[in-house]
């Protein structure tokens, strides 16, 4: 739903019809245009602020003033420090959800002074510079652009540094980076994962930002540095195992794909860092409703994290249960062994009760054809 401001009504084509706002859209949009390349640094700020307005939540204003890109990243190198931050703003919402504004943004120049603001001692304009690089990255296009800039260890900074808004962009931003090839070697060289523990220890658990957090964490755990830097950081497994019990399923997949890294990589290392954080009963919840790749990384993180990571024999079966009780065995504490064994309890109720509603479902499924043949087969028995 578009807000009052941005909605465009039309009338139709025969000019019979309720009166709408779309006659006003255009004009607004030439008019901001107008003042745009107009000469005077007052009109152009209030154009910035106008189109900021307009692209707000409109898609259609988005396409319609894509010709204002290069006139706003003017501003952005030549008008006085007060505009910098309406034309950056207006250039952000330009961006949103557009793929070819946000190229364009990229090509006409801006990274430049984006750049240079993620250094300024305005917190705002920092926070905006960062927002519209979170933005800008998202294009797969602009993603080596970007990179080339040599903007990682800025957004680290800001990671480090950085308002608490500024913080999540910068950590989502860096997300979007590590996908393209080489910026993980370049994010790790960073030292990025104190900062980003800071972040899931105070963000909400089923936030985008702790999504993105422990996205990049799984990836920076492919490599012995980045599962150093985790084990070495206090309260950094635990910031994981938090994730993967409170988290977005999405959040959850990846919490879980970076523990199960890590013990794969050497079980016998990681093994009792992951176990110390009470992981069993999140892992337990996973197993039944997590997405499906969350339960089957749960179930193959419990095998590793028994006492013998091998099959067992035929007369003890290798069944979650079985698996479960002897990791349980070997935790220290009354609470954490009972918490597991209830989450046990729990998770054997839970998968009876779906594994009877399937079967229920599976007797209802009936097709009508089914029937007349039962009765058929009833009336030879009964005349025989």
């Amino acid at each position: 739903m578009e807000s009052p401001h941005s909605l465009s009504p039309s009338s139709s084509s025969d000019g019979v019809g309720f009166e709408t706002e779309e006659p006003r859209t255009p004009l607004a949009v030439r008019r901001a245009l107008q003042l745009l390349n107009s000469g005077d640094p007052d009109l152009r700020l209030q154009a910035a602020r106008d189109i900021r307005r307009l692209t707000k939540t409109s898609q259609r204003c988005r396409r319609q003033l894509s010709q204002a890109v290069g006139p706003l990243v003017s501003m952005l190198r030549v008008d006085s420090p007060e505009s910098h931050e309406p034309a950056l703003l207006a250039l952000l919402n330009l961006a949103v959800k557009d793929e070819k504004n946000k190229i364009n943004i990229v090509e006409a120049g801006a990274l430049e002074p984006i750049i240079s603001f993620l250094k300024s001692q305005n917190l705002n304009l920092q926070e905006s510079a960062t927002a519209s690089l979170l933005t800008l990255s998202a294009s797969s296009t602009n993603k080596p652009i970007i990179s080339a800039c040599g903007v990682i260890p800025l957004l680290v900074q800001i990671l480090r540094d950085g308002s608490h808004q500024a913080k999540a962009d910068a950590v989502m931003a860096l997300s979007n980076l590590s996908t393209h090839t080489n910026n993980l070697s370049i994010i790790l060289e960073t030292n990025p994962i104190p900062y980003m523990v800071d972040l899931l220890k105070t963000c909400k658990k089923s936030s985008k930002t702790a999504e993105k957090c422990c996205a990049l964490i799984e990836s920076l755990v492919d490599y012995d540095e980045g599962r150093t830097a985790l084990t070495s950081e206090e309260g950094g497994v635990l910031a994981v195992v938090e994730v993967l019990e409170s988290g977005t399923l999405q959040s959850r997949e990846h919490a879980v794909g970076a523990l199960l890294t890590m013990c794969q990589s050497d079980r016998c290392k990681y093994r009792e860092p992951i176990l110390r954080e009470g992981v069993i009963p999140g892992l337990l919840e996973l197993t039944v409703q997590g997405t499906p790749k969350s339960q089957s990384k749960a179930r193959t993180l419990l095998q590793l994290l028994r006492e013998s990571p091998y099959p067992r024999s035929e007369i003890q079966p290798d069944t979650l249960e079985n698996i479960v009780c002897n990791i349980i065995s070997q935790i220290d504490g009354d609470d954490q062994s009972g918490k597991a064994k209830k989450m046990l309890a729990e998770m054997v109720q839970v998968s009876m009760e779906q594994s009877l509603r399937h079967l229920q479902q599976r007797a209802l499924v009936c097709t009508p054809s089914d029937l007349p043949i039962a009765g058929c087969a009833a009336s030879e028995v009964s005349s025989k």
